[in-house]
């Protein structure tokens, strides 16, 4: 058997995939799987999986449209089944299964936007459940295949190797940071794809966290990005410049990854680097305002989150529709209104030990 996975909707997507990957494996020992990636940094976590055979890199983003046709039309024939990981509701990444030929195609029925997406052109289906994470769904969709129910489920995976350890072990030397010191890592980004960049918190409010867990705990603060959120590092710094709060510059997120197995707690927004915070275990504290956090709450990790659990959320569900708000007082307010004291508090309660 010959397997494409269709790892095309993001980072922290593909992320969550990898449980599944495991599962194909393990289950199919015989198979080959493949998988087709847009973005270099899942190309990076994939291709130092063992689970993969051949990881495809093709950026759909940037390359004319007729070329990227001609791309999985040079597909057609290679694969017996495909399967398009969760969540996936575009009709481009139907389409693209559809045109591969391959006669088992997997993919997940939404409850909303499904037919208007083309769903219909995958003929082996699970039906959405909104009370499931992702890793659940996607583990229900190889159950489909396979037909071998998952005794367990296990955590999210991402490796790296001597490199990118002494790579962080030279970083944190140079910035002279203490093996006893207690470290707090921040992620104020986000994709910005369909005006999910609402989904951010206020910049000035890491900034106010980071200075009262600087200010309590002796800590030093490291802030996380990839070079597209470099002016969001900046922005925290220039609310709150201190030697202690440090603006993190890598060349992948596997070196990224790498650097984050250091921190003592992993603050974040609804992002990839959450779910790499919980492939590596790390305790994290989620802020999450319009997502459904049954989705992607991290997963097989200590955390916490971060939310005001207003009466008008979740309401972001999986479809092309990019993000809107539809209250009338204040835009967003899931978002605008969590205060920092509230983030602090959880910070402390998931650091009895030095309170």
């Amino acid at each position: 058997m010959k397997i494409l996975v269709n790892a095309l909707s993001g980072i922290g997507d593909a992320i969550m995939f990898t449980p599944s990957l495991k599962k194909l494996s393990e289950d199919l020992p015989e198979a080959e799987i493949d998988a087709l990636v847009m973005y270099k940094s899942v190309q990076d976590i994939y291709e130092r999986l063992p689970f993969v055979n051949k990881i495809l890199y093709w950026n759909f983003l940037s390359k004319p449209k007729f070329d990227s046709l001609r791309f999985v039309l040079g597909l057609r024939g290679r694969y017996n089944t495909v399967i398009n990981v969760y969540p996936s509701n575009r009709k481009e990444y139907n389409l693209i299964s559809f045109l591969t030929g391959a006669k088992k195609r997997l993919g997940v029925k939404y409850l909303r936007k499904d037919f208007s997406n083309f769903g219909f052109l995958n003929n082996i289906r699970i039906t959405e459940n909104d009370l499931l994470h992702n890793v659940e769904e996607n583990i229900l969709l190889c159950e489909a295949l396979t037909g071998k129910p998952a005794k367990s489920i296990g955590p999210l995976v991402i490796e790296f190797g001597e490199n990118e350890k002494k790579f962080a072990e030279d970083w944190l030397a140079g910035k002279k940071i203490a093996s006893d010191k207690i470290v707090f890592g921040f992620h104020p980004g986000c994709s910005t794809l369909k005006n999910h960049d609402k989904r951010r918190w206020e910049t000035d409010k890491f900034a106010r966290l980071a200075e009262q867990l600087i200010e309590k705990y002796n800590a030093t603060v490291l802030l996380f990005g990839g070079p597209e959120e470099r002016n969001l590092k900046e922005e925290i710094i220039s609310f709150f410049d201190s030697k202690e709060i440090i603006a993190v510059e890598t060349e992948s997120l596997i070196q990224t990854a790498a650097l984050m197995k250091r921190c003592t707690l992993f603050v974040t927004n609804d992002s990839s680097l959450m779910h790499v915070a919980a492939a590596l275990k790390l305790d994290t504290v989620a802020i999450i305002g319009p997502t459904n956090s049954n989705y992607i709450r991290p997963w097989q990790t200590n955390h916490k989150i971060a939310s005001l659990n207003l009466e008008c959320s979740p309401c972001f569900y999986y479809s092309p529709k990019p993000l809107t708000c539809s209250r009338k007082d204040v835009q967003f307010k899931c978002i605008r209104e969590l205060d920092v004291e509230t983030v602090f508090r959880i910070i402390g309660k998931m650091l009895p030990a030095v309170n």
